[in-house]
């Protein structure tokens, strides 16, 4: 839905930047003031959001920061919702898009690693909802998007599949049906073609392993343990406290609500919500072995390769990268759909790891988690894949 052009739900950027800059030069309430992130660093991480925020405009965004393995810091800066002047801090809630797939492919590792999970089986011992096709399809090859499983595909309602309004009940079995007649793209493990609507099979193939519903599972074995206790489903119809609104920006520089989105159907790829806080948790738990055996992450972390030997940077669920050989190898993923901008990235060798989660869609949310983290940690890059 398209809010019409009047008072605040039309709002020019010159006001709006305005506003920004100045709650961005003030800690938000609930701001982690006693951390033991060194007060230079943060400095310079406040700089570069601040200069971050006066050339791409998002209306509000949250950093987190984990350094040697432990959470150090987090703050929000400009709004979460402008129409009421509410501050962003690090407890909001923002859409995290793809950021949603490592969270699924942590919890089918933890699968694996306690023997109910066979990455090289085919997707229907555990899913047998999904349709056989031409050639079998592992979780493996879904997990890495080598699975030929197609991604969106627009029609004549304006993208209704990323865009898609209507709620369901049964969000994996609803968004299977989105793809699951439809022929592959490509004979599984021959090239690389992202797939959100992937990942929806991998979240069948959770709860057939698991015996427990995706979301379910989700929380008691990957929230639960890394105490993310603000993660959860993106319910457009919940009232859910800290809940960021969500935002676009047209090219002639007004400032809207984003269109309406409901991701029920696509839960397991893009439907989750949480806070930098939280995410930070995340990668605590996983710096840490608390969720997966470390033998396991490097797995989940290694990339794979096509059929014919190609390389790739793309693991399970995670991209993988550095951009030159004086860098030090990191982790992550990006996301990006109505409303939300985000990334996460993990230098493992460092036991860092950064958190930027933005309210605005269209924005380059991995240059500046890429560029907190070389603050945090000399010399560290990390290539996160950017996708829907």
């Amino acid at each position: 839905m398209k809010l019409k052009a009047t008072g605040l739900r039309r709002f020019c950027w010159t006001h709006l930047s305005i506003l920004v800059v100045f709650v961005a030069a003030i800690p938000t309430p609930g701001v982690a003031q006693d951390s033991k992130l060194a007060p230079e660093k943060r400095s310079q991480i406040e700089a570069a959001v601040s200069k971050f925020m006066a050339s791409a405009h998002p209306p509000g965004l949250s950093v987190a920061i984990v350094e040697h393995g432990e959470y150090e810091w987090a703050r929000g800066f400009g709004f979460a919702d402008l129409e009421n002047n509410v501050p962003a801090s690090e407890h909001t809630l923002f859409r995290l898009a793809s950021i949603s797939k490592s969270l699924t492919a942590t919890a089918a590792m933890q699968l694996v690693e306690r023997g109910r999970l066979d990455l090289d089986a085919p997707v229907q011992k555990y899913c047998p909802s999904f349709p056989e096709k031409p050639w079998p399809i592992s979780t493996r090859q879904v997990l890495g998007h080598l699975g030929g499983i197609r991604h969106y595909k627009a029609d004549s309602q304006d993208n209704a599949e990323s865009g898609n309004t209507k709620h369901f009940d049964d969000p994996i079995q609803a968004g299977l049906n989105f793809f699951k007649d439809d022929p592959l793209v490509a004979q599984p493990g021959t090239s690389f073609h992202y797939s959100t609507q992937g990942f929806t099979v991998v979240g069948c193939v959770i709860e057939g392993a698991s015996g427990a519903r995706y979301v379910d599972f989700m929380r008691q074995n990957i929230f639960i343990p890394s105490a993310m206790e603000q993660t959860q489903a993106d319910d457009r119809f919940a009232v859910i406290p800290y809940r960021t609104r969500f935002y676009e920006k047209k090219d002639s520089g007004v400032v809207r609500n984003a269109d309406f989105l409901d991701s029920s159907y696509k839960i397991p790829g893009g439907g989750w919500l949480s806070s930098a806080e939280d995410m930070a948790r995340f990668e605590v738990a996983i710096l840490n072995d608390k969720l997966i055996r470390r033998s396991t992450r490097d797995r989940m972390w290694t990339p794979l390769k096509t059929s014919d030997g190609s390389a790739n940077t793309y693991a399970l669920g995670w991209g993988w990268g550095k951009q030159n050989d004086n860098e030090v190898a990191g982790v992550g993923h990006t996301g990006g759909q109505q409303g939300t901008s985000t990334a996460i990235v993990i230098a493992p060798d460092e036991r860092a790891g950064v958190v930027v989660l933005m309210n605005m869609e269209g924005q380059e949310a991995g240059d500046l988690a890429r560029e907190i983290l070389n603050i945090i940690s000399v010399s560290v890059s990390a290539a996160p894949a950017k996708r829907r």
